[in-house]
């Protein structure tokens, strides 16, 4: 069903359309300012460095292909091995590979163009710009650029005193602030949160169908405090990102549908927080350098990132 009378007012109060100008293709990316990388870069004391990406092989999250058929794991092909250009091995030889995989099968950025409803993207831009041939001509990936700010890591599972959660918790705006106040950070616009259920415990036990759902997740009910306080992009630990099964089961995906279309929220999902949370958890710092631009690939409407954690 499409959203409901309460969610399209929401939708309405939290729209960023226009808030950029009409042709913006970045979204919530436009408030990580020059300040805001400067203060990024303060957060980064220690020079202690997390990345956040899962492998990038078969060991990857995806299981079932039915809906998605070309989203699958990463797949490496080692087709040149120790080619001697002179004919000679004992001259220089080389080798070569290329890989397939999902743009958004693991670790990685959802562009604009990736959800809509009512037959509208991001800033009032018709769906009927991403195409079977060549992609999105409008609101791609490759309109991220650098995304280099302040992160800030929201520990919901530690918040509640568990190390992951057993069932599809929705996490609400209140969780998110009092995770922040637990953390001894004030969420500051162009700031970027990561927000760690410990989903990541069923990926790393091999059950994928587990690690898919249910699975905590941001709810409808967190939307308002990311809007309020200007956030430039959410990233979890989870597949499906918002909680699922959703809220209202005859509601299929609200975050995702207002957060991207209305809001123009920069989303990650498969995000590996769990080494990081440690190391927030044994020093009591919370904020660092986040530095995650994604893979460049024109017209696509997500696409892989390895982003890393500077303490």
């Amino acid at each position: 069903m499409p959203l409901s009378a309460d969610l399209a007012q929401l939708a309405a109060r939290v729209s960023n359309w226009g808030r950029w100008g009409g042709d913006d293709q970045r979204g919530t990316l436009n408030l990580i300012t020059p300040e805001v990388v400067r203060r990024g870069i303060a957060s980064a004391r220690t020079g202690r460095s997390f990345s956040l990406a899962l492998p990038f092989d078969q060991t990857g999250p995806q299981w079932d292909n039915v809906h998605m058929p070309e989203r699958t794991n990463p797949e490496l092909r080692t087709h040149t091995v120790n080619v001697a250009f002179t004919g000679d091995t004992r001259d220089f030889t080389t080798s070569d590979d290329s890989f397939r995989m999902g743009s958004q099968a693991v670790t990685h950025w959802d562009a604009m163009a990736h959800v809509g409803y009512d037959g509208k993207l991001y800033n009032d831009v018709a769906n009927d710009v991403v195409r079977a041939d060549d992609g999105a001509r409008r609101l791609g990936i490759e309109h991220f650029g650098p995304v280099v700010t302040r992160g800030i890591l929201l520990d919901i599972a530690r918040l509640h005193g568990v190390d992951h959660f057993d069932d599809n918790y929705a996490i609400s705006g209140d969780d998110l602030e009092h995770a922040a106040a637990h953390a001894g950070v004030v969420v500051e616009p162009g700031d970027a949160l990561l927000v760690r259920t410990g989903h990541m415990y069923f990926l790393r036990a091999g059950d994928k169908q587990r690690y898919s759902m249910p699975s905590p997740g941001l709810s409808t009910k967190s939307i308002e405090y990311l809007r309020d306080h200007d956030v430039a992009a959410v990233a979890t630990d989870t597949m499906t990102f918002e909680v699922y099964p959703c809220e209202d089961p005859t509601i299929f995906m609200p975050v995702h549908m207002i957060q991207l279309r209305d809001m123009g929220l920069a989303q990650g999902q498969n995000w590996n927080l769990d080494d990081l949370a440690a190391d927030c958890a044994s020093d009591a710092r919370y904020d660092f350098l986040l530095v995650a631009p994604p893979l460049p690939l024109t017209g696509a409407v997500g696409a892989p990132v390895v982003p890393v954690a500077i303490k």
